[in-house]
């Protein structure tokens, strides 16, 4: 398979190889509401690829790898992309989490994506213990991955599958 010049790695960890992603079978109260996560950290995808299969009860893993042609989608699609985890990706991934969102869709998200550490400081969050400053202070600390989401099949037409590798591959 051909790489684009200027393409980015993108990984995705799963129960199963994803060669061609399909966006209906996506859930919606995810960190960026229903989409195709990747991201840019293999380690990652390596440690979501053994959630998953922990949480369907299946028996085998795969980190899929995509080449993404990050030059020919700013131009084509309609991205948002957080930098930072700050108020408005907070509120962002607390209306998404709880199926709230209801503004702007978009072809792509970029963005903080939260490990297990993270998640528990947005819980306490939603849980009401800790307000917008304490929570976004307390994230300052925590080491954030970008995750890339292709929210439509616009989206993934510049996402393109390469190989897959199983988890206990990886170095």
């Amino acid at each position: 398979m051909t790489l684009y010049s200027n393409g980015m790695i993108l990984y995705h960890g799963s129960c199963v190889t994803v060669e061609k992603p399909n966006l209906v079978l996506s859930r919606k109260s995810l960190d960026f509401g229903a989409g195709f996560y990747t991201t840019v950290n293999r380690e990652q995808a390596v440690a979501f690829a053994q959630k998953v299969m922990t949480r369907n009860d299946k028996e085998s893993q795969s980190v899929s790898i995509y080449n993404f042609d990050e030059e020919a989608a700013k131009t084509s699609l309609d991205i948002l992309q957080f930098d930072s985890p700050d108020k408005d990706w907070l509120d962002f991934v607390h209306k998404n989490r709880h199926c709230t969102y209801i503004g702007k869709q978009y072809d792509l998200i970029i963005g903080p994506v939260a490990n297990d550490d993270v998640y528990a400081t947005l819980i306490i969050y939603e849980q009401g213990i800790l307000n917008v400053e304490q929570t976004l202070e307390a994230l300052k600390i925590k080491n954030l991955y970008n995750q890339y989401v292709f929210k439509t099949d616009k989206a993934l037409s510049f996402l393109k599958y390469t190989n897959n590798v199983k988890p206990e591959e990886v170095s």
